[in-house]
């Protein structure tokens, strides 16, 4: 994997990100298997979505040197039953033409220590099972491959796979 360019930083998502989170966004969900949304978001909907986030659940953009978004991230609750209120699933996007440049580790990283300062024990992501960047991706900052979900989704026009992986905070640096 090339260097990460070291210019890029980390800083948590305003509204005024909205429409660059949305670009990025959009694309995966008319385009890629990343997420199994299938209608684009609004620009209203995408600012609600930043606005709704605080704490341990606010969103966090990669910016380049020119204060452009090239990536965003977040954490959600994993389940609304009680029990699991120690579990948050994360979300990682990189704008396409810069995957594989280190933005995903970088984001995945700090999401990562945002869920360990905020308490959390496990951190679940659900990957479409044939992504094997993404699963890399989280196979090098700590997740285990807990399970598959088969044909659990279905987008341009074919079954989908979802790959459940796990980090358990506790286990990682």
């Amino acid at each position: 994997m090339p260097a990460l360019h070291p210019t890029i930083k980390i800083r948590h998502a305003t509204t005024a990100d909205a429409a660059a989170i949305l670009e990025i966004y959009n694309h995966e969900v008319q385009f890629e298997t990343s997420t199994f949304d299938l209608v684009p978001r609004t620009l209203e909907a995408q600012e609600t979505w930043i606005s709704a986030r605080s704490g341990a659940f606010s969103a966090i953009v990669a910016i380049d040197e020119n204060d452009r978004v090239v990536g965003f991230g977040a954490l959600s609750e994993y389940r609304d039953r009680a029990a699991y209120k120690t579990s948050v699933e994360n979300s990682v996007y990189v704008k396409r033409d810069l995957a594989r440049s280190g933005i995903g580790k970088l984001i995945l990283t700090n999401l990562l220590q945002q869920a360990a300062d905020s308490g959390f024990h496990a951190v679940m992501a659900r990957i479409e099972a044939s992504s094997h960047a993404s699963r890399g991706l989280h196979e090098s900052c700590g997740f285990s491959l807990v399970g598959i979900e088969r044909e659990i989704g279905r987008k341009f026009g074919r079954w989908l796979d979802v790959a459940l992986m796990q980090c358990l905070l506790h286990e990682i640096g």
